[in-house]
């Protein structure tokens, strides 16, 4: 029987990382995958890469491994050049520039695992039509079969929506592991599945570990996420002080009130006055308040 570890979304979350691989040591397992997205974000993205290489991972590149690439770039869309929506990126590339980036850039989009005891996995980041595309536990049937029309492999494994998921549509067995670095379920614990395979299909086993979060706030303060970094700066930290998707919502209620408005203090102290979950996108409605 093949056995092995998922993970995705470590988004430079090396506390998260080492408690799920302390978790590891309890189980034997025959290969780790990452599905994308192990940079950016959090403040250890070069950590996470010596791991995740030093290891001998196999990863494919998610959304924030083409933010990387393509920044700085001409194919980098203009927006991404304006300092106060996107003051990460500057930073990640310099951080990563040399042999991260050239290391980076040989990955591939997705994987296709062939185990001689076991049906075929798709890896993909978000859908086999795109890594920016969210396969949400909330997607329809008819949503989700479009996403995957012509896939041969009957087990799809997808991230991208920091959300764990096990579906089944038509003839695929849909699996996402969740996040390691993000969470946005109002758990704060890294999320990763472990998937056992044989001539009948794979059984995923989805675990959450704790992690203590001060030594990953403690480096965004160092590098300046709120001073340096503004208004997206301190809500990529309100995402990891809360394990809810606050700069997404503050991106969501801005272009539906405030389009226009610039990225100042006052706009983030009006944010702080809305109902999150009015503006918050549906499938985030998980584990709710009472």
């Amino acid at each position: 029987m093949t056995r092995l570890a998922i993970l995705s979304d470590i988004h430079g979350n090396l506390p998260a990382l080492e408690a799920v691989l302390q978790d590891l040591t309890q189980f034997r397992v025959d290969h780790v995958i990452v599905a994308g997205d192990a940079i950016d974000r959090g403040p250890f993205s070069v950590q996470v890469l010596e791991r995740v290489t030093h290891n001998g991972w196999a990863v494919i590149r998610g959304n924030a491994e083409f933010y990387l690439l393509d920044y700085n770039t001409p194919r980098a869309p203009a927006e991404w050049s304006d300092p106060t929506l996107f003051p990460l990126h500057p930073r990640l590339h310099r951080q990563l520039n040399g042999r991260w980036l050239t290391a980076i850039a040989a990955w591939p989009d997705t994987l296709s695992l062939r185990f001689p005891d076991a049906p075929p996995i798709r890896v993909v980041h978000g859908s086999p039509r795109s890594l920016r595309e969210l396969i949400y536990p909330i997607s329809t049937d008819a949503e989700i079969e479009a996403m995957l029309a012509g896939v041969e492999e009957t087990t799809v494994v997808a991230g991208h929506t920091h959300l764990a998921i096990e579906r089944r549509v038509g003839h695929w067995h849909i699996l996402n592991p969740g996040t390691v670095g993000i969470p946005v379920d109002g758990v704060m614990s890294a999320s990763y599945m472990l998937l056992e395979g044989n001539e009948e299909g794979w059984q995923p086993t989805f675990r959450r570990v704790p992690f203590n979060r001060e030594p990953l706030l403690q480096e965004c303060m160092r590098q300046g996420y709120a001073d340096e970094c503004g208004v997206i700066g301190r809500l990529v930290m309100q995402d990891f002080e809360t394990a809810r998707p606050r700069l997404l919502t503050f991106l969501c209620w801005r272009e539906i009130c405030c389009p226009d408005a610039p990225l100042t203090e006052e706009l983030l102290e009006e944010f702080g006055k809305v109902n999150l979950w009015d503006y918050m996108p549906l499938a985030y409605h998980v584990n709710l308040p009472t």
